[in-house]
């Protein structure tokens, strides 16, 4: 760990994850004042956050594929561009204009993740290089969580023009971004042209395993950490219990990617994962059939297990596709935010039918078909052949 807190340079890329990522965490905070102002339902304020998360997810292929053509000199203007627009979401008068500034919010963070995930592969040594994908990831878990608190400061203080103080952290960690990786850029994009320039084929089934693997696990996250509150409260429990519950599976997250990372470095990725998916059955079934103040036992079980491999994931489909590894990056983080954000109103539909328990308990048969297709992820000797010569990404960060 403490090798990696001296990376000035992945510290840096750290710090603009946190920050890009607590833009999301704010905007439930919104949703009140939203309301209020616009006079709408929850079904239409709720199109605020299905418009940043789209656009998000929907762009992040198309910027890897910019990555992989021109570098990634624009990580920090992708950052100031998030900040910039989210900043004037409380001073404009109009639906539709606010529905557009979150595409237009989103778009930044569709443009940071791509670019972030190569800076960093680039920067990372092979033998420890899922412990420190994963640090960097849980990175983005802790602007996330942080997001709700920053959101009550500034809301309670100043209402929706609150959103304007938004600017400066985005444009301060975005300049300083820029100015921190300035030197590695030039280098990094004329490795990546280079890389680009080669032919080299993809294996595709191995691809499509990572990206199912990744989609599964984005699902069930996203719908325990939405769903958890509203089932508890049915269940008869106040807020002072069920925003710790909730509070708990996210910061669980974050420890179980430090840990599954480093797991994978000594024990293989592919095992890693196949083990996390398999205590996820016990881990579903015990949180959803005896709820109750132990549930904070279970959630960090189902934290732990269903967010932890995504930086493994991802590190896979990088090397896959060493060549495109922005589009790779684009392909594996964007497909699980797609499917993350759809899962939740189809369970949301499942619950209607069958009540929410029991929907929550259907990712146990989703679980399983997911182990399924884990089987089929390459191991690390087959990852290694895949990417046989040396990643020009990793190749140039150890020269700067």
């Amino acid at each position: 760990m403490r090798e990696y807190l001296r990376n000035g340079k992945l510290l840096t890329l750290m710090l603009g994850h946190l920050t890009v990522d607590s833009y999301v965490g704010v905007i439930p905070i919104l949703y009140p004042l939203l309301i209020g102002r616009f006079k709408l339902s929850l079904a239409t304020v709720g199109l605020v956050s299905l418009a940043y998360s789209g656009m998000a997810a929907i762009s992040q292929p198309l910027f890897g594929l910019i990555a992989d053509r021109f570098g990634t000199r624009f990580t920090g203007l992708a950052l100031a561009w998030t900040a910039i627009t989210f900043s004037v979401v409380g001073f404009v008068n109009s639906f539709p204009l606010l529905l557009g500034l979150a595409l237009a919010s989103g778009l930044g963070s569709g443009a940071f993740h791509p670019l972030g995930a190569l800076d960093v592969r680039g920067l990372l040594p092979t033998w420890r290089r899922s412990f420190g994908m994963s640090i960097y990831v849980t990175a983005g878990t802790v602007g996330v969580a942080a997001g709700p608190l920053i959101g009550i400061a500034l809301f309670g203080a100043f209402g929706m023009h609150g959103t304007g103080l938004l600017v400066i952290p985005g444009l301060a960690t975005g300049g300083y971004l820029l100015w921190r990786m300035r030197d590695r850029a030039a280098i990094a994009t004329a490795a990546i042209r280079q890389a680009a320039g080669s032919s080299q084929a993809v294996p595709l089934f191995a691809l499509a395993a990572v990206i199912g693997v990744m989609m599964s696990r984005s699902w069930t996250v996203n719908v325990f950490q939405a769903f958890t509150p509203t089932w508890y409260r049915q269940l008869g429990y106040g807020p002072e219990f069920y925003g710790p519950l909730a509070t708990t599976l996210v910061l669980a997250s974050a420890v179980g990617t430090v840990g599954c990372g480093s797991l994978a470095d000594r024990y293989g990725r592919r095992t890693v994962i196949l083990a996390t998916l398999v205590l996820s059955v016990p881990a579903v079934l015990l949180f959803t059939l005896y709820p109750g103040p132990w549930a904070f036992g279970t959630a960090i079980l189902i934290g732990v297990l269903a967010a932890s491999t995504a930086p493994l994931m991802l590190l896979m489909a990088q090397q896959l596709m060493s060549s495109r590894a922005g589009l790779a990056s684009g392909l594996v983080m964007g497909l699980g935010f797609v499917t993350g954000a759809i899962g939740v109103p189809i369970n949301g539909a499942i619950a209607d039918a069958i009540g929410l328990q029991k929907s929550l308990m259907s990712h146990v048969i989703l679980v399983i078909l997911t182990i399924g297709i884990a089987w089929f992820l390459p191991r690390e000797d087959e990852i290694e052949r895949y990417a046989a010569r040396q990643e020009p990404l990793r190749a140039a960060g150890e020269r700067v």
